[in-house]
């Protein structure tokens, strides 16, 4: 059961400015002095001040002058449990990421499953507070039966809508792929997830280089379950991790009826984007992440047509969808105003709106999850609704409200987010009674961990690069931000 308080079954929010979504041209269209009702879990009318619209009895009134109506965002890449690591990765290269901070890192052996289920919550409570709704989660906290299950009940009691992508990888600790597969089949058979709003999935990262056998037994599984989504990590160039399109199309699964989600994509191919469009499959754009990291998305512009946002490692940078929105829209039109002056052009217009960036952080992210009813507001479709207050400092004056959200605001002016019909906050703050008790534990669980990070040298990265044949490790050059001696690094 979500930790939260019982809510009214019909709430009106009244009289704001609503950025629903128009049908005919598939894009987002501005309502003025509008309201939303909400009945149970659905959107039930969006209505005009002129339009008679029958309301239920009982039904909350919350007004919405000065407010911006919103769908829900969805994040299509995230490791929620890794929250305690807070900080720590601040300025670590992939190389240094995926030793001493990923799934084959000292994690499995140090975090307990009370560890992996606070980690999981707070990093969920950070989204919710953030305006996310949805979250395709690439759990690979499953080091253990113990520690799936502490993913999955976090994951559950967060109230958000998941889509929990347990992850099948090969391990050293004796969870064994068949003890791994044998969990995967348990966790899918059992009621505890079910009526909640978390659906299963699977996460692989293997397609293009693992054991063919074990690669026809994830697809059985897949299919057997009917898991609601498949995940992959695809990078591709100097760094390997080829499980991507063109991979996943060589053993007849790219073109199923389950949606798959290709996280990064960095050194994406054109076959590759040719099996995207034609089977209507989609990559997760994770801008801050390609950038923090460096495995770059030089070709990711070039997709945004079978695309959606992602925000991957949260413990190292922001979690909001709306800040990598912000970040992906000024990236993307520095590059393309670019081409134009490496051809001695000067661009007379914007690569890219406003309008384009939000569909990317809400409708885009339903569409890559086959959810037609999630990231907009619409007659029918899920709850999920986010309130901005349009009042604050930074937000007052607005005309647009599209680009107010995407160019002006930041976490402090959501007021509201609703789930499924039910408040996660309200009034600027979480609606939880033990998120006290929950961040209090959570703390205590974060200082042991990082204690044990802070005392851990990491991995020196010297000759090959173990994951490509021929690739070798060196170092980028460093930037020096104070005159004289001294870089300030």
């Amino acid at each position: 059961m979500a930790l939260g308080a019982r809510q009214n079954s019909s709430v009106l929010f009244k009289e704001g400015t609503v950025i629903s979504f128009d049908d005919a041209t598939e894009t987002v269209s501005v309502l003025r002095n509008a309201s939303v009702l909400v009945t149970g879990d659905r959107i039930a009318a969006i209505f005009g001040n002129n339009t008679a619209v029958a309301i239920p009895e009982n039904t909350e009134v919350i007004p919405a002058e000065g407010k911006i109506i919103s769908p829900g965002f969805v994040d299509t890449h995230r490791h929620s449990w890794q929250t305690a690591l807070k900080t720590l990765g601040s300025n670590v290269s992939l190389a240094e990421y995926l030793f001493r901070f990923g799934e084959f890192s000292q994690a499995g052996s140090v975090f307990t499953p009370s560890d992996v289920y606070l980690g999981q919550l707070a990093g969920l409570y950070e989204a919710l507070d953030s305006g996310v709704t949805t979250i395709l989660d690439h759990a690979h906290h499953t080091w253990s039966e113990q520690t799936s299950w502490a993913g999955l009940n976090a994951s559950i009691d967060s109230g958000a809508r998941i889509f929990w992508c347990y992850a099948i990888h090969p391990l050293n600790n004796g969870f064994t792929f068949d003890d791994q597969v044998n969990v995967f089949r348990q966790i899918s058979d059992d009621d505890t997830w079910k009526g909640s709003n978390v659906e299963i999935g699977l996460a692989y990262d293997y397609f293009g280089s693992g054991n063919i056998s074990e690669i026809e037994s994830v697809i059985k599984l897949a299919r057997e379950a009917n898991v609601s989504a498949v995940t992959s990590h695809y990078i591709g160039g100097p760094f390997s991790f080829l499980s991507g399109p063109v991979a996943v199309n060589n053993y007849g699964f790219l073109n199923t009826s389950i949606p798959i989600v290709f996280s990064h994509a960095s050194y994406l191919s054109v076959e590759d984007a040719e099996l995207l469009r034609s089977t209507n499959q989609y990559v997760s754009i994770n801008s801050e992440s390609e950038m923090h990291y460096g495995h770059d998305h030089r070709w990711s512009h070039l997709i945004q047509d079978q695309a959606a946002l992602g925000v991957d490692t949260h413990f190292t940078y922001s979690s909001d969808i709306v800040g990598k929105a912000r970040m992906w829209l000024q990236e993307t039109r520095l590059q393309q105003y670019r081409y134009a002056q490496d051809n001695w052009e000067i661009a007379r217009n914007s690569p890219m709106s406003v309008n384009e960036a939000f569909l990317l952080a809400t409708r885009a992210g339903g569409l890559a999850l086959r959810r037609s009813d999630i990231g907009v507001l619409r007659v029918g479709a899920k709850a999920d609704i986010v309130v901005f207050d349009g009042e604050t400092p930074n937000m007052l004056g607005w005309f647009d409200p599209v680009a107010a959200i995407i160019l002006h605001s930041h976490v402090s002016d959501i007021r509201h987010v609703m789930v499924n019909g039910q408040f996660k906050k309200r009034d600027g703050q979480l609606v939880n009674s033990a998120w006290p008790k929950i961040k209090k534990q959570f703390l205590a669980s974060a200082k042991r961990i990082q204690n044990i990070w802070l005392n851990t040298p990491p991995t020196p990265l010297i000759g090959s690069y173990p994951y490509s044949s021929g690739i070798l490790y060196d170092n980028a050059p460093t930037e020096d931000v104070i005159r004289g001696q001294g870089t300030g690094y």
